[in-house]
Protein backbone atom coordinates (compact mmCIF):
# COMPACT_ATOMS: atom_id res chain seq x y z
CA UNK A 1 0.00 0.00 0.00
CA UNK A 2 1.70 3.04 -1.12
CA UNK A 3 2.51 5.79 1.57
CA UNK A 4 2.40 9.39 0.70
CA UNK A 5 4.34 11.71 2.84
CA UNK A 6 4.22 15.73 3.18
CA UNK A 7 6.77 17.09 5.36
CA UNK A 8 7.20 21.04 6.62
CA UNK A 9 9.69 22.57 7.77
CA UNK A 10 9.64 25.95 9.72
CA UNK A 11 13.22 28.04 9.59
CA UNK A 12 13.34 31.45 12.17
CA UNK A 13 16.50 32.75 11.75
CA UNK A 14 18.31 34.21 8.32
CA UNK A 15 20.79 31.80 8.59
CA UNK A 16 18.76 28.84 8.88
CA UNK A 17 15.90 30.49 5.75
CA UNK A 18 19.23 31.15 3.34
CA UNK A 19 20.49 27.49 4.35
CA UNK A 20 16.48 26.14 3.22
CA UNK A 21 16.31 27.85 0.00
CA UNK A 22 19.73 26.65 -1.10
CA UNK A 23 18.30 23.26 -0.19
CA UNK A 24 16.12 23.97 -3.01
CA UNK A 25 18.96 22.87 -5.09
CA UNK A 26 20.95 21.16 -2.82
CA UNK A 27 18.68 18.44 -1.64
CA UNK A 28 18.31 17.58 -5.07
CA UNK A 29 21.71 15.29 -4.97
CA UNK A 30 20.36 13.47 -2.26
CA UNK A 31 16.62 12.21 -2.75
CA UNK A 32 17.20 10.47 -5.59
CA UNK A 33 18.98 7.81 -3.40
CA UNK A 34 16.78 7.88 -0.73
CA UNK A 35 15.89 4.05 -0.62
CA UNK A 36 12.68 3.00 -1.54
CA UNK A 37 11.42 7.05 -2.53
CA UNK A 38 9.57 6.75 -5.80
CA UNK A 39 8.80 10.25 -6.31
CA UNK A 40 9.41 13.89 -4.62
CA UNK A 41 9.23 17.45 -4.67
CA UNK A 42 10.88 20.11 -3.13
CA UNK A 43 8.47 23.15 -3.13
CA UNK A 44 8.58 26.40 -1.03
CA UNK A 45 5.37 27.58 0.37
CA UNK A 46 2.42 30.72 0.22
CA UNK A 47 1.16 32.72 2.30
CA UNK A 48 -2.24 32.41 1.14
CA UNK A 49 -4.87 29.42 2.19
CA UNK A 50 -4.02 27.66 -0.82
CA UNK A 51 -3.02 29.02 -4.55
CA UNK A 52 -0.98 32.10 -3.89
CA UNK A 53 1.46 34.30 -5.49
CA UNK A 54 3.25 35.62 -2.60
CA UNK A 55 5.59 33.20 -1.10
CA UNK A 56 6.39 32.21 3.05
CA UNK A 57 10.20 32.64 3.17
CA UNK A 58 10.02 30.63 6.33
CA UNK A 59 8.90 27.56 5.35
CA UNK A 60 9.28 24.36 3.40
CA UNK A 61 7.44 21.50 1.86
CA UNK A 62 9.38 18.17 0.78
CA UNK A 63 6.42 16.20 -0.92
CA UNK A 64 7.30 11.78 -1.54
CA UNK A 65 5.59 8.73 -2.17
CA UNK A 66 6.96 5.51 -0.95
CA UNK A 67 5.98 1.73 -1.42
CA UNK A 68 4.83 1.50 2.01
CA UNK A 69 4.36 3.66 5.80
CA UNK A 70 7.65 1.61 7.45
CA UNK A 71 9.78 2.59 4.43
CA UNK A 72 8.39 6.10 4.68
CA UNK A 73 8.96 6.21 8.56
CA UNK A 74 12.20 4.68 8.04
CA UNK A 75 13.55 6.90 5.41
CA UNK A 76 12.43 9.81 6.71
CA UNK A 77 14.32 9.20 9.82
CA UNK A 78 17.12 8.35 8.95
CA UNK A 79 18.01 9.31 5.19
CA UNK A 80 19.82 12.47 3.93
CA UNK A 81 18.79 15.22 3.40
CA UNK A 82 15.57 14.94 6.20
CA UNK A 83 17.76 14.78 9.49
CA UNK A 84 19.35 17.75 8.34
CA UNK A 85 16.06 19.73 7.95
CA UNK A 86 15.06 18.55 11.36
CA UNK A 87 18.01 20.03 12.92
CA UNK A 88 17.93 23.24 11.12
CA UNK A 89 13.98 23.60 11.57
CA UNK A 90 12.55 25.96 14.55
CA UNK A 91 9.03 23.21 13.49
CA UNK A 92 8.61 20.32 11.66
CA UNK A 93 5.41 18.37 10.77
CA UNK A 94 5.02 14.98 8.89
CA UNK A 95 1.45 13.72 7.59
CA UNK A 96 1.25 10.39 6.27
CA UNK A 97 -1.66 9.51 3.79
CA UNK A 98 -2.69 6.31 1.69
CA UNK A 99 -3.55 7.50 -1.82
CA UNK A 100 -7.37 6.41 -2.10
CA UNK A 101 -8.36 8.29 -6.14
CA UNK A 102 -5.93 10.31 -8.04
CA UNK A 103 -6.16 11.38 -11.80
CA UNK A 104 -4.09 13.59 -13.89
CA UNK A 105 0.01 14.11 -13.89
CA UNK A 106 2.51 15.77 -12.62
CA UNK A 107 5.46 16.52 -14.59
CA UNK A 108 3.92 13.90 -16.85
CA UNK A 109 4.31 11.34 -14.61
CA UNK A 110 1.15 9.90 -12.49
CA UNK A 111 2.98 9.39 -9.36
CA UNK A 112 0.34 8.29 -6.54
CA UNK A 113 -1.07 4.75 -7.04
CA UNK A 114 -4.50 4.46 -5.67
CA UNK A 115 -6.21 1.60 -3.30
CA UNK A 116 -9.12 1.32 -1.03
CA UNK A 117 -12.30 3.44 -0.78
CA UNK A 118 -12.57 6.66 0.22
CA UNK A 119 -12.63 6.85 4.24
CA UNK A 120 -16.09 7.60 6.04
CA UNK A 121 -13.66 9.71 8.50
CA UNK A 122 -11.00 12.58 7.63
CA UNK A 123 -9.19 13.17 4.52
CA UNK A 124 -6.74 15.23 2.29
CA UNK A 125 -7.39 16.54 -0.99
CA UNK A 126 -3.90 17.62 -3.54
CA UNK A 127 -4.77 19.88 -6.06
CA UNK A 128 -1.86 20.66 -8.49
CA UNK A 129 -1.60 22.98 -11.72
CA UNK A 130 0.59 24.45 -14.47
CA UNK A 131 -0.75 27.36 -15.23
CA UNK A 132 -0.53 28.11 -18.52
CA UNK A 133 1.93 31.85 -18.70
CA UNK A 134 -0.43 33.51 -21.11
CA UNK A 135 -3.36 32.51 -18.31
CA UNK A 136 -1.40 33.61 -15.34
CA UNK A 137 -2.94 36.84 -14.95
CA UNK A 138 -6.63 35.39 -15.08
CA UNK A 139 -6.03 32.98 -13.36
CA UNK A 140 -4.29 35.14 -10.07
CA UNK A 141 -7.02 37.21 -10.33
CA UNK A 142 -9.25 34.82 -9.09
CA UNK A 143 -7.17 33.46 -6.33
CA UNK A 144 -7.96 35.96 -3.60
CA UNK A 145 -11.85 35.23 -3.94
CA UNK A 146 -10.93 31.20 -3.65
CA UNK A 147 -8.38 31.78 -0.83
CA UNK A 148 -10.66 33.73 1.31
CA UNK A 149 -13.02 30.86 1.07
CA UNK A 150 -11.04 27.95 1.78
CA UNK A 151 -10.11 29.88 4.81
CA UNK A 152 -12.96 31.19 6.17
CA UNK A 153 -14.64 27.44 5.63
CA UNK A 154 -15.02 26.46 9.16
CA UNK A 155 -14.59 22.12 8.11
CA UNK A 156 -10.97 22.91 6.78
CA UNK A 157 -8.85 21.14 9.46
CA UNK A 158 -5.53 21.85 7.83
CA UNK A 159 -4.88 24.21 4.56
CA UNK A 160 -1.45 25.02 3.19
CA UNK A 161 -0.41 26.48 -0.75
CA UNK A 162 3.15 25.18 -1.76
CA UNK A 163 4.75 25.26 -4.72
CA UNK A 164 8.00 24.09 -7.31
CA UNK A 165 7.57 27.71 -9.53
CA UNK A 166 6.46 30.90 -8.11
CA UNK A 167 3.11 31.93 -10.30
CA UNK A 168 3.09 28.77 -12.28
CA UNK A 169 3.74 25.57 -10.46
CA UNK A 170 1.11 25.78 -7.88
CA UNK A 171 -0.39 23.16 -5.16
CA UNK A 172 -3.07 23.31 -2.37
CA UNK A 173 -3.24 20.68 0.07
CA UNK A 174 -6.12 20.05 2.25
CA UNK A 175 -7.30 17.97 5.18
CA UNK A 176 -11.17 17.87 5.88
CA UNK A 177 -13.31 16.09 8.63
CA UNK A 178 -15.18 14.06 5.82
CA UNK A 179 -15.83 13.90 1.99
CA UNK A 180 -19.34 15.39 2.36
CA UNK A 181 -17.61 18.55 3.88
CA UNK A 182 -15.40 18.76 1.03
CA UNK A 183 -17.73 18.04 -1.45
CA UNK A 184 -20.16 20.46 -0.29
CA UNK A 185 -17.03 23.32 -0.60
CA UNK A 186 -15.86 21.92 -4.02
CA UNK A 187 -19.63 21.96 -5.40
CA UNK A 188 -21.11 24.96 -3.68
CA UNK A 189 -21.88 28.26 -6.11
CA UNK A 190 -19.33 30.00 -5.32
CA UNK A 191 -15.86 31.54 -6.07
CA UNK A 192 -14.22 28.21 -6.49
CA UNK A 193 -17.24 26.69 -8.13
CA UNK A 194 -17.16 29.96 -10.92
CA UNK A 195 -13.03 29.43 -11.08
CA UNK A 196 -13.24 26.03 -11.90
CA UNK A 197 -15.84 26.50 -15.02
CA UNK A 198 -13.58 29.51 -16.08
CA UNK A 199 -10.68 26.63 -15.73
CA UNK A 200 -12.67 24.77 -18.19
CA UNK A 201 -14.01 26.94 -20.42
CA UNK A 202 -10.54 29.12 -20.91
CA UNK A 203 -7.97 26.35 -20.74
CA UNK A 204 -6.00 27.83 -18.15
CA UNK A 205 -3.96 24.50 -17.03
CA UNK A 206 -1.79 22.97 -18.99
CA UNK A 207 -1.51 19.83 -16.45
CA UNK A 208 -3.70 19.19 -13.92
CA UNK A 209 -3.32 16.66 -10.96
CA UNK A 210 -6.50 15.85 -8.22
CA UNK A 211 -5.57 13.30 -5.34
CA UNK A 212 -7.59 12.41 -2.37
CA UNK A 213 -5.76 10.56 0.43
CA UNK A 214 -7.48 8.63 3.73
CA UNK A 215 -4.82 10.28 7.22
CA UNK A 216 -2.52 7.50 8.36
CA UNK A 217 -1.03 9.52 10.84
CA UNK A 218 1.24 12.75 11.69
CA UNK A 219 4.61 13.27 13.33
CA UNK A 220 5.43 16.69 15.03
CA UNK A 221 3.88 19.93 15.16
CA UNK A 222 2.97 22.98 13.22
CA UNK A 223 2.16 26.69 14.53
CA UNK A 224 2.68 25.24 18.16
CA UNK A 225 0.52 22.27 18.27
CA UNK A 226 -0.63 18.64 16.07
CA UNK A 227 -2.15 20.27 13.49
CA UNK A 228 -4.84 17.49 13.21
CA UNK A 229 -6.62 16.85 16.74
CA UNK A 230 -9.77 15.21 14.85
CA UNK A 231 -8.08 13.17 12.04
CA UNK A 232 -8.37 9.79 13.69
CA UNK A 233 -10.75 7.21 12.15
CA UNK A 234 -12.58 4.85 14.81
Amino acid sequence: MQCVTLSLFRFDSPLTRAWAFAMMGGARAFLPRVPGLQFWKLCGTGTGQGFTPRAWPDAYAILCAWPDEATARAGLADSRPFPWYRRRASECWTVFLQPVSARGAWAGTAPFDPSGALPDGPLAALTRATVRPARALRFWRRVPDISDVIGADPNVLFKIGIGEVPLLHQVTFSIWPDRHSMAQFARHDGPHARAIQAVRDGNWFREELYARFRILGEDGTWEGRRALPLAKET
